[in-house]
């Protein structure tokens, strides 16, 4: 069983004001892929090198297996941690890297073989076995460092940025790989990134970390159409949410939503949260994915009432998609539109917004003023 738990660990250095992890405390199930994500500095391998063993535990508990570890050697851990930098070694072939780990551990050769073989396979590299490191590409070196992990049989894998060096083509192939031979081991996974992309296609839950804390654990598509503030929503989705500072205020008990440049009208849906709301609701931050920002026709006449005029300052196409950088007033809103639009730079635009799918944060502290139960239709 490869059951992990941090009960309110801490990790402070010398020298620094806030410990580097500040109170992280999750239960990660037997067979889950938990992805760690957040940017540099975040604490994310500090938290995962203390699971390992390689740093230890300023304050706070490790259990592995139900099991206290905070004074485990890393070598009696029962975990396998695949680094960013491979750490194969070079004088040794690709079968006697992957076998290094069982002999030291004084496994029979017979099973060794046995696998080291199969692992090969599963990663169909067993081709490569009597090559040295040197003669790999980048992605087959980053196979043979997964097959190392794999062939100890672990109770939890460990990866700290294991694609990070790996170009976009190879990043996705091994991506796909690793969850693939997730789906087949059920073996407990921690990974750690900073690529959403990463963190979103890979992990049955995600943990959003900024300056050591936890700042939400969720499945990847509640993070994304939940965030639990301004953070996450920020941080999770590429462009990043729209946002914009303004006020709301009712009347005649309906909820409006005012910035410098337009007043709108907010759906029902809201109005549960924001009675409720013990936020000052003149100061609020509201937020919009590039993807519920529109500039064709039949959402204009769809979303009329919810509609306002930009203009449009930069056309990144993409291909299946063109994004379009707009100001309104003061404000910057990113639409997402059709591939061939003939909306281009310095072009007047009418955008409606979809407010049934805004989020509203509260300006001071962040949080999101809105259930995660609204309305979503």
């Amino acid at each position: 069983m490869g059951e992990v738990k941090f009960d309110h660990v801490y990790k402070y250095y010398k020298g620094e004001a806030a410990p580097s992890v500040d109170n992280f405390h999750l239960d990660v199930a037997d067979g889950e892929f938990l992805v760690m994500v957040g940017p540099s500095g975040c604490g994310k391998s500090t938290t995962l090198r203390m699971l390992a063993g390689l740093e230890e535990v300023s304050k706070g508990d490790i259990y592995i297996d139900g099991k206290f570890s905070n004074y485990i050697s890393p070598k009696n851990r029962d975990i396998a941690m695949v680094f960013q930098n491979y750490a194969l070694y070079p004088n040794l072939s690709v079968y006697d890297n992957m076998a290094l780990g069982l002999q030291l551990h004084k496994v029979p050769k017979s099973e060794i073989e046995l696998r080291v073989n199969r692992a090969a396979r599963m990663l169909e590299i067993s081709h490569h076995l009597t090559k040295k490191p040197g003669q790999l590409s980048g992605g087959q070196k980053q196979r043979v460092a997964l097959g190392r992990a794999l062939v100890r049989e672990p109770q939890a894998f460990l990866m700290d940025e294991p694609l990070s060096n790996l170009d976009a083509k190879l990043r996705t192939q091994t991506r796909m790989e690793i969850s693939k031979l997730h789906s087949e081991l059920r073996t407990t996974v921690l990974y750690v990134t900073h690529d959403q992309t990463e963190a979103m296609t890979m992990g049955t839950r995600i943990v959003v970390m900024k300056d050591g804390r936890i700042q939400q654990v969720a499945t990847p598509q509640d993070l994304y159409d939940y965030p639990s503030n301004m953070f996450v929503a920020g941080f999770i989705g590429t462009p990043q949410m729209n946002f914009i500072p303004g006020s709301i205020f009712s009347d005649n008990d309906h909820f409006y939503f005012e910035c410098r440049r337009f007043r709108m009208m907010l759906p029902e849906q809201y109005a549960p949260w924001l009675r409720e709301s013990s936020s000052n609701l003149r100061s609020v931050v509201m937020g919009v994915r590039p993807e519920h920002v529109y500039c064709e026709s039949w959402a204009l006449e769809q979303y009329n009432y919810w509609r306002v005029s930009g203009q449009v300052d930069m056309r990144e196409p993409m291909g299946s998609n063109t994004f379009l950088y707009t100001t309104v007033g003061r404000d910057s809103l990113i639409c997402r539109t059709e591939a061939h639009t003939a909306v281009g730079a310095a072009d007047a635009v009418e955008l409606a917004l979809r407010m049934d799918k805004a989020h509203f944060f509260d300006k001071e502290s962040g949080a999101s003023l809105i259930g995660r139960e609204r309305d979503r239709r």
